[in-house]
């Protein structure tokens, strides 16, 4: 069988892009059941509750659910359950001591297989106030509203 190539999405959290402003990214491979790898290639998880902790040294991912595949049999995973990081020590060390400052957490912003191993990106994230959302979201909208009226411009003119 041919060896998988490139970076396939399974989940995107895009309401924390919303929620939080993302101030660093990792990439972490996860250690995984062989049933969970098989719900993931079809496509289904969801990264919506999702948060990371350090402890004891090593990452954590939680509340991620991963639904039960459904051609498994009595051995098939819980689809809430912890599921342990794979990221280097240093990189461990970096986000603990970013998250002990007040205000940070560790928030999954995507779920992918990259060349057939699956991997979670996080983000240590500070969390927005609600005027930072409205504002965000008004300067996308200004955006998209002067980018309407160069296009309709240069439509009339041609």
């Amino acid at each position: 069988m041919a060896k998988e190539q490139g970076r396939q999405v399974v989940a995107s959290n895009r309401k924390a892009r919303h929620d939080y402003t993302i101030e660093d990214t990792y990439e972490a491979g996860m250690v995984l059941h062989g049933t969970e790898v098989k719900a993931l290639r079809q496509g289904r998880a969801s990264l919506v509750d999702g948060y990371a902790h350090v402890e004891n040294g090593e990452m954590w991912l939680e509340a991620v659910h991963i639904p039960e595949y459904f051609q498994g049999t009595w051995n098939n995973h819980s689809p809430r359950r912890k599921r342990k990081l794979l990221l280097h020590r240093d990189e461990i060390r970096r986000i603990a001591t970013k998250t002990r400052e007040g205000g940070y957490t560790i928030v999954p912003l995507q779920l992918y297989f990259k060349d057939g191993r699956a991997k979670v990106e996080i983000g240590v994230a500070k969390g927005k106030r609600e005027y930072d959302k409205r504002h965000a979201l008004r300067e996308r909208q200004d955006r998209r509203e002067a980018e309407r009226a160069i296009a309709s411009r240069r439509h009339l003119g041609e």
